[in-house]
C-alpha cells in the first residue's frame, strides 16, 4: 500500500466514511464505506469502489446496476477521517431506491420526513436480488 493510505485516520475497524459527490453539480449523491483495499482500487481503476458491511466484501458500485461511479478527483478532509469522491453517477441514479441521491427526504415545518425527489426507475427493474423491506443493500 502507498503512504497516502497511511495518512487516512481509519476507525478501529479499518474502515474510513466515504461521500460520493456530483463533481459537476456538486450535490451530495451517496455515504458508503471504504477500506484500505477498496480505496486503493478505487485510485487504480478510476471508479467507486466501497466495502460493503452487510455483505463483508468489496462492492464496485454499479457492479449489479450499472450505476457505475468515475472517479474524477478524491479529497481528504482536514481531520483525515472523511473521504469525498468526486465522481461522475453514470446511469444518473446513485441511489438503491432508484434515485438521483440518496439523500432525497427534507425534514418539513411539522418536523416529518417528506420525499421531494422522485425515482428514475423502479428498484425491482434495476437489481434482479432486491432485499425486503428495511434490509440494506449498501446502494
Amino acid at each position: 500500500m502507498s503512504q497516502w493510505l497511511d495518512a487516512i485516520k481509519w476507525t478501529d475497524d479499518g474502515l474510513v466514511p466515504a461521500i460520493a459527490q456530483d463533481y459537476q453539480s456538486g450535490r451530495i449523491l451517496m455515504m458508503a464505506w471504504m477500506n484500505k483495499e477498496s480505496l486503493a482500487l478505487t485510485v487504480q481503476e478510476q471508479r467507486a469502489i466501497y466495502w460493503s458491511r452487510s455483505r463483508g466484501k468489496l462492492w464496485r458500485k454499479g457492479e449489479e446496476s450499472g450505476h457505475v461511479q468515475k472517479l474524477h478527483e478524491l479529497r481528504l478532509d482536514c481531520d483525515a477521517d472523511v473521504i469525498i469522491l468526486m465522481v461522475e453517477q453514470l446511469g444518473g441514479i446513485a441511489c438503491h431506491t432508484g434515485r438521483h441521491s440518496c439523500f432525497y427526504r427534507v425534514l418539513d415545518q411539522q418536523q416529518q420526513w417528506q420525499v421531494v425527489e422522485p425515482v428514475i426507475k423502479a428498484p425491482e427493474h434495476i437489481y434482479s436480488n432486491q432485499p425486503s423491506v428495511g434490509e440494506s443493500n449498501d446502494n
